[in-house]
């Protein structure tokens, strides 16, 4: 465990230097002539958009709206083309004062995730805001178990104190009720991976429930990477009586083989599929439920109904705090579960 704690410093001040040179490079860009693309209807010429307003706070772009008048934040562009190689800018450039959309030295903004050039997609590699939630969960993370690590050191030996005792309950409930009874003698080669996913899991799901914060856990990118990772760990780790009961079933007559082998084939891949669609499902239509009772007050325009919401998100907003944590564990609790079904030793007679 002290392993996985003992995360150097330097690290946290190396990431905020990254940040600051990506978010410094942006605004440092030329300012080539803009044209103007096209003339939006404001809020007050089409009424209040509830689909749209949700699907905005669910889905990435590539600026932050926090609030209206002064709280939006525009995150660095970083496209790369074959034409003009790589460019960076920052994505204020796609908008004119009255926020409509415009273009930028040939570059357009599609719908506020895609980026353009001629008409054509570009290789995009920009700062968006789930990509800056990203890297804030990781700073956080990294701050948090810098000063775990810290304290692990100080009171070696010593009952714990500070965010130390607070974060080691969960450490080792994690090893001693996920990891170790589901992988078996073999998990602590595993349990680093096992702890970062849990954490950045459950860090990613809490953030998420702040106001004006991206969707994160989410984002069905970052949950199929999360799973990807679980399933190269399963099959490149699996051993020989795992894969011989994949392709040979031990103890089934023939004939059940060559049924049974198609499902094995199959299962390989949907165990991934079900660690990506669960997380992303869980938090994504917690997140349109609790946007959908806030916009009830905006479409009806009253008082009670604004009061009977309010009432409803504080408590949605209790399970969804119940919920985050569940995911975590859910996530950490089948990755273990399939890595241990294919590390685990059989005895055969």
């Amino acid at each position: 465990m002290s392993a996985f704690l003992s995360l150097p410093k330097k690290f946290s001040v190396a990431f905020f230097l990254l940040l600051v040179g990506f978010s410094t490079a942006a605004f440092a860009a030329d300012e080539p002539q803009v044209h103007e693309l096209q003339e939006e209807p404001t809020a007050a010429e089409h009424g209040f958009n509830a689909s749209e307003v949700i699907l905005h706070h669910v889905m990435d772009d590539h600026v932050w709206h926090l609030w209206d008048h002064g709280g939006t934040i525009f995150l660095p562009v970083i496209v790369y083309s074959s034409e003009r190689g790589l460019e960076t800018f920052s994505s204020h450039h796609f908008y004119d004062e009255h926020h409509n959309t415009i273009e930028y030295n040939g570059y357009t903004l599609d719908h506020g995730n895609h980026i353009l050039l001629g008409g054509k997609p570009v290789l995009d590699l920009s700062i968006t805001k789930n990509v800056a939630m990203l890297l804030i969960n990781a700073a956080l993370l990294l701050l948090v178990f810098v000063a775990v690590a810290k304290g692990y050191k100080k009171n070696e030996g010593r009952a714990p104190s500070g965010i130390q005792s607070f974060m080691e309950p969960i450490i080792v409930f994690v090893r001693d009720e996920i990891v170790k009874p589901n992988i078996g003698r073999h998990y602590e080669k595993y349990l680093p991976y096992m702890l970062t996913l849990f954490f950045f899991i459950l860090f990613g799901n809490f953030l998420g429930l702040l106001p004006g914060a991206g969707n994160l856990t989410g984002n069905i990118a970052v949950t199929l990477t999360l799973a990807t990772l679980t399933f190269l760990i399963t099959n490149i780790k699996g051993n020989k009586d795992y894969w011989a009961h994949i392709f040979w079933t031990p103890g089934v007559p023939l004939p059940l083989r060559l049924i049974i082998l198609p499902v094995e084939i199959v299962g390989i891949f949907t165990k991934p599929i079900s660690l990506t669609i669960r997380l992303f499902v869980a938090i994504t239509a917690g997140h349109i439920v609790l946007l959908s009772l806030i916009c009830l007050a905006f479409i009806f325009k009253s008082v009670w109904v604004g009061a009977g919401s309010t009432v409803m998100v504080l408590f949605i907003s209790l399970i969804e705090l119940l919920v985050a944590g569940i995911q975590a564990y859910v996530f950490t609790l089948f990755s273990s579960l399939y890595i241990g079904m294919a590390t685990a030793e059989h005895e055969h007679h």
